[in-house]
């Protein structure tokens, strides 16, 4: 069972994603609400999450930042980027993101870059 850390503001968004993710069988691991909580929850992880879905504007840290710090920790950490704003995909795939995925988008979109990434 493929493991997932959500990183969203938004408790609404964070909420939607963990129905969704965990009736299409995902496994929820944790949640964070910006980019600060984030490395924090990640770094204090026994087990690594295989999956993590990363807002990009949060308060205290943007996902960018925090991405880039997940990255330093677990090079190979598969990374699914999403923000209503394009402009920032390069420099998020330049900080790590494994996929980018425009907001806003279907649920499905979301499964379909889980199970790509999960391969």
């Amino acid at each position: 069972m493929t493991s997932v850390l959500i990183v969203d503001d938004e408790l609404f968004i964070v909420e939607l994603y963990r129905d969704i993710l965990q009736l299409r069988g995902y496994k929820v691991v944790g949640t964070a609400f910006d980019g600060e909580e984030a490395i924090r929850r990640y770094n204090d992880a026994f087990e690594k999450p295989d999956v993590v879905i990363m807002d990009h504007r949060m308060p205290v840290m943007n996902g960018v930042e925090a991405t880039r710090e997940i990255m330093r920790l677990n090079p190979i950490q598969k990374i699914i980027f999403v923000s209503a704003d394009v402009l920032v995909e390069k420099e998020a795939r330049e900080a790590g993101a494994t996929e980018f995925l425009p907001k806003p988008f279907r649920m499905d979109d979301l499964i379909e870059r889980m199970q790509k990434v999960s391969l």
